[in-house]
């Protein structure tokens, strides 16, 4: 049934290669065309019991694969844009459980290391060259139990001479659009592809991925147009998860590496009133950090591990300094929109949903 399954796979990536009529090729910069096709692929893959949608069925892109859902109700499509462009969307947060599970898991891991997924898979990555990057334990782990299928029908992509890749996710597919990208683009610099392949990422209303570093990393390998992140300003997901920020995620030279010389210094009693103080601020700092790491990280994953094939715990980075990353489009909300999509307190996804895009993507500038 698996030969079956892939010799149909082939033939119809065979008969979308073979026509080139309309081919294109992928150029850098924000393309409002393009990002508004990924839009309506990424409304395929919801539930359309409960998401009820008069947005079009794309224009000019061919489903050609979607997976099966699998760890915690992930999944992700394969697509063919003007007959020459893969395009790989990663489905958002599902009505699931486990779907919103993953959202919650945010512990933060580092962004190079090793994931066992069960007793004989491994996920080798490395999604930053920083070593201080860490990354969204939930959306990482997401990412793990995709990425072997993902990586071979890029390399029946280009058996195919299918060598242009558009990544793209809305939400939670945003965020793991946004760690995909940086795997691959790491896989590519460790030559793991028979042929040079170009990728161009779009993530949508993407919450943050990881921290600061990471950012740092991602937008330095993606820079010159070739990764966007595209954010209606009135959506709170973007906004998620929350960020603590405490002294130990400063840059090793900073003001906080010497307080403790500093404070020593002072005269009786300044010394004692910097340093409470400082307490003051940096305790309640650290408290919440450790907290963070505890309940979305270790009780997360306990309710979590069936799911994983009793995937084991893995020792989480303690950090949560969490930051938006990748070039930011921003569809700036005024009051023509609040007439269209007013806040609706009980309604907390008004923002969010694909119409609110679609509508200031519209009324953006060329």
């Amino acid at each position: 049934m698996k030969k079956i399954v892939q010799l149909t796979f082939l033939v119809l990536l065979f008969n979308v290669g073979s026509n080139r009529i309309f081919a294109q090729n992928l150029k850098p910069g924000f393309d409002k065309a393009e990002y508004a096709e990924l839009l309506k692929i990424a409304v395929t893959q919801v539930d359309t019991s409960i998401y009820k949608t008069k947005i079009p069925k794309p224009a000019f892109s061919r489903l050609i694969y979607r997976s099966l859902s699998i760890a915690l109700d992930n999944s992700w499509d394969l697509w063919i844009y003007n007959n020459n462009i893969a395009v790989i969307s990663i489905r958002a947060t599902t009505k699931n459980a486990d779907s919103w599970m993953e959202n919650f898991y945010a512990a933060m891991l580092p962004a190079t290391g090793v994931l066992r997924l069960s007793d004989t898979s491994l996920f080798k990555y490395q999604l930053a060259t920083n070593s201080r990057a860490t990354i969204h334990a939930g959306w990482l782990t997401g990412l793990g139990y995709l990425s072997g299928d993902i990586l071979s029908k890029i390399d029946s992509c280009i058996l195919q001479n299918i060598n242009q890749f558009i990544i793209t996710g809305h939400s939670q597919g945003g965020a793991i659009s946004i760690l995909l990208t940086a795997y691959l683009r790491n896989l590519i610099a460790q030559n793991r592809f028979t042929k040079s392949i170009t990728i161009k990422t779009y993530s949508s209303a993407a919450p943050k991925p990881g921290n600061l570093y990471f950012a740092y990393d991602y937008e330095t390998a993606t820079y010159g147009g070739w990764a966007f992140t595209v954010i209606n300003s009135a959506d709170w997901v973007p906004e998620a998860p929350v960020s603590i920020q405490t002294e130990r995620d400063f840059n090793k030279t900073n003001p906080f590496a010497i307080v403790n010389t500093v404070i020593k210094k002072q005269s009786f009693p300044k010394n004692l009133l910097m340093r409470h103080a400082f307490n003051q601020l940096s305790k309640p700092l650290n408290k919440a950090q450790k907290k963070h790491e505890k309940y979305l990280g270790k009780l997360i994953y306990k309710r979590a591990k069936k799911r994983l094939q009793n995937q084991p715990q893995p020792t989480y980075s303690h950090t949560s300094n969490y930051t938006r990353c990748g070039q930011q489009i921003i569809l700036l909300a005024d009051n023509s929109y609040y007439k269209l999509f007013p806040d609706e307190p009980k309604a907390i996804f008004t923002h969010h949903k694909f119409e609110p895009y679609l509508y200031l993507l519209s009324r953006m500038k060329d």
